[in-house]
């Protein structure tokens, strides 16, 4: 049977929690699925229910030189879209951006070629203070990612941020003009 000839859902059979080794997130993931290391540059993890690895969870950090603050979110909208846009034959599906304090979140769900084949993403870019999050969910093809969106989903859910980056996003709690770094 072929990736995309399946029927029905994929069934949970356990699920393990991911930490990230510097206690910047937590998220909850089916344990069978593999855990890879991510290429480059990257902070992060990628969880995978099949090999090769065209279908993913993967989670990221970048450590930022700034401050975001709740007032970015057109300059950060605009490099986002910019930087999608270069995808071949991007389709955003979804676009939804969400402000909480300074917490500055950017959500996508779009398609887009990846040498030849049809690949679907849900994306979601967290600015946390000085930490830039980025979480994805792809599917190897636009069926495959259907075929997993419950689990994909009950990741994104699962997905947590510890109460010390919620306090530094608080509008009135932290006074960014005043910050001395």
């Amino acid at each position: 049977m072929t990736k995309t000839a399946r029927e029905g859902r994929p069934r949970f059979t356990g699920v393990s929690t991911y930490q990230d080794p510097l206690g910047r997130f937590t998220f909850r993931y089916p344990w069978d699925w593999h855990q890879y290391d991510l290429d480059g540059d990257r902070e992060g993890v990628m969880f995978a229910p099949e090999e090769p690895p065209d279908t993913y969870f993967a989670a990221w950090v970048s450590k930022l030189d700034e401050h975001v603050v709740a007032e970015d979110l057109d300059v950060l909208r605009e490099g986002v879209e910019a930087g999608l846009a270069q995808l071949a034959n991007y389709q955003v599906e979804k676009a939804k951006d969400d402000v909480l304090s300074n917490l500055v979140k950017i959500e996508r769900i779009y398609t887009f070629d990846d040498g030849g084949t049809t690949r679907k993403r849900r994306v979601w870019i967290l600015y946390v203070d000085t930490w830039q999050m980025v979480l994805v969910f792809q599917g190897a093809t636009p069926e495959d990612y259907h075929y997993w969106l419950p689990m994909g989903n009950y990741i994104f859910a699962t997905f947590q941020l510890p109460e010390a980056l919620w306090f530094a996003t608080d509008r009135d709690l932290r006074a960014y003009d005043s910050y001395d770094g």
